[in-house]
């Protein structure tokens, strides 16, 4: 197995485990760069991309080339290994949707022009260049769309609603909420996304296809604050700020063709995943790391 990675967002932390695995190899590269690799390589998950709110303010660009460019190199290098390819994509690409739930042939609600269209928008177009690529130089290759995903490793100061709440929670600081608070979202734990994305690459007659991983248990912004106040046993309250621009409204996911094709759907309740996160993260703050 070969990672890789150029640490723009991203933690070596989070890879110490894998330190003596004599089967993992660590690669630093820019994927917006050309990658050639020696060794026989079976299958290509393109997981690559900021995707936090706080980097489509400072990293719009990075964002933009890594989706397009980047995905482009890496169907490159499936191509001449001769491997299967995912790409990972984004509920965003929905935008604020006018369909609820989202099916993966709902086409969307985007602001090309908005604050989060680098990052809306280069999903996209990163979907189109995997489909045009299957369709006329024989790519095997599959879109997820992935909905809200948390869980441990997240950088504490990542900024996306379920490790702020969590951060902000354990400092017995104000949970921010942006907006009202009735915006809705749709959280799934990260070990059910993972096992979503490998089923999504090696279940058959996957080919072609676009799923959306994701939980369908919606919830409100302000539900989840006060879930994860109770959690861990926190003083905080509510702060309520001005929401930000082309922040879609609600957000769930019809699962109904991951269910079908891929015998998948979430196991981990939201109560349970985010007392696993709580626990992680305030092992994080006791240990110093503030980042």
């Amino acid at each position: 197995m070969i990672a890789v990675d150029n640490f723009l967002t991203g933690s070596r932390q989070n890879l110490a485990h894998q330190a003596e695995n004599p089967r993992f190899r660590l690669l630093e590269h820019d994927v917006t760069e050309p990658l050639v690799l020696e060794e026989p390589v079976d299958a290509v998950f393109h997981l690559a991309s900021p995707a936090s709110p706080v980097d489509f303010e400072t990293l719009p660009e990075e964002i933009i080339w890594v989706n397009t460019l980047g995905t482009r190199y890496l169907c490159d290098l499936a191509q001449a290994h001769g491997a299967t390819f995912l790409f990972a994509s984004t509920s965003e690409t929905y935008g604020d949707p006018l369909e609820h739930p989202q099916r993966e042939t709902y086409f969307g609600n985007v602001n090309t022009i908005g604050p989060r269209a680098p990052y809306d928008e280069s999903k996209r177009l990163g979907e189109a260049l995997v489909m045009s690529r299957r369709r006329h130089a024989r790519l095997n290759g599959r879109i997820v769309r992935i909905f809200n995903t948390y869980g441990p490793r997240m950088r504490l100061a990542d900024g996306r609603m379920s490790v702020a709440f969590v951060r902000q929670a354990l400092r017995g600081a104000p949970l921010t909420i942006w907006g009202d608070g009735r915006v809705t979202r749709s959280l799934c734990y990260v070990s059910d996304l993972v096992d979503g994305i490998r089923r999504a690459m090696f279940r058959p007659n996957t080919d072609g296809q676009v799923f959306n991983l994701g939980n369908a248990d919606e919830r409100s912004v302000a539900d989840y604050a006060r879930l994860i106040i109770d959690l861990a046993g926190s003083t905080s309250n509510i702060e309520h700020r001005e929401a930000r621009p082309d922040d879609p409204q609600r957000r769930r996911p019809d699962i109904s063709r991951a269910r079908a094709v891929l015998g998948w759907e979430p196991e981990v309740s939201q109560h349970d995943g985010f007392a696993r996160t709580i626990a992680w993260y305030r092992e994080q703050v006791a240990l110093g790391d503030s980042t």
